[in-house]
């Protein structure tokens, strides 16, 4: 059974600036060691904490055999409200082992897993293991209720990295495959997409002559997808019958009839491992990649959109060489590339904590939500944490943030310690929310193998005045099924209330929150006026396009 505990705490801050204001930190204690992967923020500013963990006992629940052992790692997911109250928290079990390794939000609200399953069928688990671990894909709607599931894999071994949900509402799926006949390597990169009902309609296979890991996709404007991929590989002689990028018709075709594209890595590493970057149009084709890195190990680690472009950040051991202009300072350093949307370096700067530096997180203001509105990038919040090599730093162990203006100019660098502080704190993931706020998740323990799940939310002003202001916000806008309303100004309780354009009041509903879920499946086609009060006498207005 899980346990919540709320905590104030302290912020230890390496140069002297304003304290940030503590919304809420959750300590979410187990017997057990629990990774978290991810922190997802749903459409109505809520938030999805994701990851694994073993459940003591015997399964009680699922639609397997209930009297079955559960023998390993479970997905794991706990809803937390915009208050850090816990709203639900629910497990997917196979009778093996189980990884939870990404999430995104889907357009109704709800949410697709993605993990990696050592599992056959059994328990929650419907599909039968296709051989090897596989990759275990699980929709759910907003209260966690499962809608579909999809077991993904082939006789070799495949591991879930990453998903996203495409404009059409289908989604991409990324993920890795080792020692595979359709491969180049030891491991490639394996991207399937799906529609929205979990149909597959075509796979691709990137890769080179060794071992390459997908490590971040994110959706692009454009309804493709950008992959960020460690790239331990050469080039592929592709004389040998292989597909060049100019020729990715299908080669194979699984079972299922869905078609299987090849494409051998086309550029040369600089080093022992480098960024490899590669863009994917709508329909899962290559449009370009880059290479980035110098002669030492480049892990890159995460991805984001910004107004123009793109931003490559991870960890680099590498002196100027190759292509990479700046050098390293100790241990390892974080390293930022910005590119434009045609993958071309617009530039690129570095940053050091003294030791071993991991980014684990990056979100950008005025970026996904400005991406091609000519609007410049207003700043860049990195988080991570740093471990020691050699002496040890007071804050190592411990999560930190790295705040950048739209240049990649430093601004300020914080620690984020507190009373639940534990000797092992490491970040898992970050994220600005749309008022300025900002979460921090990860894992905390006094020793390796009991980690617990420490997530923090803070606000600060800094930041805050970056964030444009609005009153009221309605997205999507022109909507089919649901809209979000968005109130961008202080209140306990507030009326919104939907009208015809005659003045006919259609619903009304009471909220206390600054982003509420509206129903429109029964609106005809149309234009409508959304119309809020608070309990301040703040009133605002917009107007909803029905399709």
């Amino acid at each position: 059974m899980k346990k919540f505990y709320m905590s104030a705490f302290t912020l230890c801050i390496i140069f002297s600036l304003p304290a940030q204001e503590v919304v809420w930190q959750k300590d979410i204690k187990s017997s057990t060691q629990d990774f978290l992967s991810q922190v997802t923020t749903t459409i109505d500013q809520q938030y999805l904490i994701t990851g694994s963990n073993i459940q003591a006992g015997i399964r009680k629940q699922g639609t397997g055999n209930a009297a079955s052992q559960n023998n390993g790692y479970d997905f794991h997911l706990v809803k937390l409200n915009q208050q850090g109250e816990q709203v639900w928290e629910k497990y997917f079990s196979g009778q093996n082992h189980d990884y939870l390794s990404a999430t995104v939000t889907t357009q109704d609200g709800g949410f697709l897993l993605a993990g990696t399953s050592y599992s056959g069928k059994g328990l929650d688990k419907k599909d039968d293991s296709k051989g090897g671990s596989d990759i275990w894909l699980v929709r759910i709607n907003e209260f966690g209720d499962e809608l579909w599931q999809k077991t993904l894999g082939s006789p070799s071994d495949e591991e879930a990295r990453a998903v996203i949900q495409t404009t059409d509402s289908g989604f991409f799926v990324a993920g890795n495959v080792q020692n595979s006949s359709k491969g180049y390597g030891s491991k490639d990169v394996w991207i399937v997409r799906l529609d929205k009902e979990g149909k597959e309609l075509s796979q691709l296979v990137l890769g080179g002559k060794g071992l390459d890991e997908v490590e971040k996709m994110i959706p692009t404007k454009d309804g493709g997808a950008l992959l960020g991929i460690y790239s331990r590989s050469g080039t592929v002689n592709t004389n040998n019958g292989q597909q060049s990028m100019n020729n990715q018709d299908s080669s194979s075709k699984t079972a299922s009839s869905t078609a299987i594209s090849q494409l051998p890595k086309a550029s040369s590493n600089f080093g022992e491992g480098d960024y490899w970057i590669v863009k994917l149009d709508k329909t899962g084709k290559v449009e370009w990649e880059k290479n980035y890195g110098g002669k030492g190990d480049d892990h890159l680690r995460t991805l984001a959109l910004t107004s123009n472009g793109y931003l490559i950040g991870g960890e680099s051991r590498s002196e100027r060489s190759g292509n990479k202009t700046v050098g390293i300072e100790e241990g390892t350093d974080l390293w930022l590339i910005a590119l434009n949307e045609r993958g071309e370096e617009e530039w690129q700067k570095s940053y050091n904590f003294k030791n071993r530096d991991i980014l684990m997180g990056m979100s950008v203001i005025g970026g996904e939500l400005e991406a091609g509105s000519g609007k410049s990038t207003k700043g860049i919040l990195l988080g991570g944490y740093t471990q020691a090599e050699g002496r040890i730093e007071k804050d190592d162990e411990t999560f930190w943030m790295l705040y950048l203006d739209g240049n990649g100019n430093e601004q300020w660098r914080k620690h984020v310690g507190g009373e639940s502080r534990k000797r092992e704190e490491r970040l898992s993931d970050l994220k600005l929310n749309r008022d300025g706020s900002i979460i921090l998740a990860g894992t905390s323990a006094e020793e390796l193998g009991k980690e617990n799940w420490k997530i923090v939310k803070l606000g600060d002003k800094q930041v805050d005045q970056l964030i444009e202001k609005y009153d009221i916000k309605i997205y999507p806008n022109p909507v089919s099924d649901y809209a979000y309303v968005e109130i961008g100004f202080d209140f306990k309780e507030a009326d919104i209330m939907l009208y015809d354009m005659s003045g006919r009041q259609l619903q009304s509903l009471k909220t206390k929150n600054k982003v509420t879920k509206l129903n429109t499946q029964a609106l005809i086609q149309g234009a409508y006026l959304i119309m809020i009060k608070t309990d301040t006498n703040k009133t605002a207005n917009a107007k909803l396009i029905k399709k």
